[in-house]
């Protein structure tokens, strides 16, 4: 197999491209929430926030129906099923007037997308090991992230000139353009010799596999408490800027001030990678995450909110920590599992996003007139995830000795 650990400029951004329609069917969404919950006749606001949450429900579970396909028939006709997938879900999103079934859409919309989601992330550990693969992480998750940066600004302007039912229809044209382009130029990165025999005990053999990997398991664990407590901040970000500080007009701009954060912090780790490695860097971004958060909590304990541009200051410096978790987390996981990527990628991504689901909801329950209950997540789940760095490097020590 290729493992020449060449960059590939054209490769890193079709994959960047693959993972940003999830982002797109996300964030883009984010400004329409309101709007969405009035035209279905939601009572209680903080119910919106599952049209963003129940989507990664739905990519935490496709994953395992994907993941272990990819590995028996390819790469690239899982994708192009698990996009078929997305399309007849965002009909059902368009189409209904219940919310209930806008939110079955949802979960639908994530079953499908869940396949370039984490198939992407299965192609570039076809392609890549060590940490020239957290690299290759580290640059996709760079372009990943300037969906978010404009995602709110064009969900906004579709509403403004047409309705929020455009943003359906935009993210499918987004789709199918990337998936034109994924099929004309991509080959195949799992060969025919290197894919493992569809069999009704496939995955059970390889879930077996994978928690025989004590490292994935740890990271995997770790990645769910960081996306679990950073979705929170996805899922109530509009009702907080919006409706907590009164910022309607101002909240497409602070979201994607907030998601240059996290895009400095990936494009930086890129560059230092290779030189410090992925386990170290990590650490050190796991220790300013919970420092950062524990410090919010003991400043602003009595739940009143803070001048706005403090909050965006502990909200920049918590997200510039989660851009250099986010790559080197899937990549540590993933470094173990190279035999079973498709499984692997597949089970790190429905472990992390079902472990994330309730953290979000739960905790973005309090979120109604006080930010505090997130930096409170914050606090607790970077406080886990500091335990569970301490556990594997004791027990890495104790090998090496």
């Amino acid at each position: 197999m290729q493992k020449s650990q060449h960059f590939k400029i054209e490769f890193v951004a079709l994959m960047a491209s693959l993972m940003s329609i999830v982002a797109l069917s996300i964030d883009a969404l984010l400004p329409a929430l309101p709007e969405i919950g009035r035209h279905l006749n939601v009572i209680d606001a903080s119910d919106n926030q599952l049209l963003i949450t129940m989507i990664f429900l739905g990519i935490g579970f496709g994953q395992l129906i994907f993941g272990p396909l990819s590995d028996s028939f390819g790469r690239k006709p899982i994708v192009f099923i698990g996009f078929s997938v997305f399309i007849i879900a965002s009909i059902i999103c368009v189409t209904t007037e219940s919310f209930e079934v806008m939110i079955v859409g949802r979960i639908l919309q994530g079953i499908g997308l869940s396949s370039p989601r984490s198939l992407s992330l299965s192609m570039i550990r076809d392609s890549f090991e060590g940490d020239f693969m957290a690299k290759i992480v580290s640059i996709v998750v760079m372009f990943f992230i300037l969906v978010p940066v404009i995602a709110p600004t064009i969900g906004h302007l579709l509403m403004v000139y047409f309705s929020w039912k455009s943003i359906f229809y935009f993210n499918l044209i987004f789709g199918v353009i990337v998936m034109f382009w994924f099929w004309l130029r991509q080959p195949e990165t799992l060969p025919i010799e290197k894919r493992i025999k569809f069999t009704p005990g496939l995955f059970i053999n390889g879930t077996k596999a994978f928690f025989r990997e004590k490292e994935a398991v740890a990271f995997t664990l770790v990645s769910g408490f960081i996306t679990g407590s950073f979705m929170v901040y996805l899922s109530t970000a509009q009702q907080i800027f919006q409706e907590q500080y009164n910022l309607a007009e101002m909240f497409p701009y602070i979201f994607a001030s907030l998601a240059i954060s996290i895009g400095l912090a990936t494009f930086m780790n890129s560059r230092l990678v290779e030189k410090y490695g992925m386990w170290r860097i990590a650490h050190v971004a796991t220790i300013g995450y919970a420092v950062v958060s524990v410090l919010y909590v003991i400043l602003f304990w009595s739940g009143n909110n803070p001048n706005i541009f403090i909050l965006l200051s502990f909200f920049a410096l918590q997200f510039f920590a989660v851009g250099f978790l986010f790559g080197n987390l899937r990549a540590i996981a993933m470094q173990p599992i190279g035999h079973i990527a498709g499984i692997g990628a597949a089970i790190n991504g429905f472990l992390s996003t079902v472990m994330a689901v309730p953290i979000a909801n739960y905790i973005g329950g309090f979120v109604k007139h006080s930010v505090l209950p997130i930096f409170i997540g914050f606090s607790i789940f970077g406080i886990l995830s500091l335990l569970v760095f301490t556990i594997m490097k004791r027990k890495n020590q104790t090998v090496e000795s």
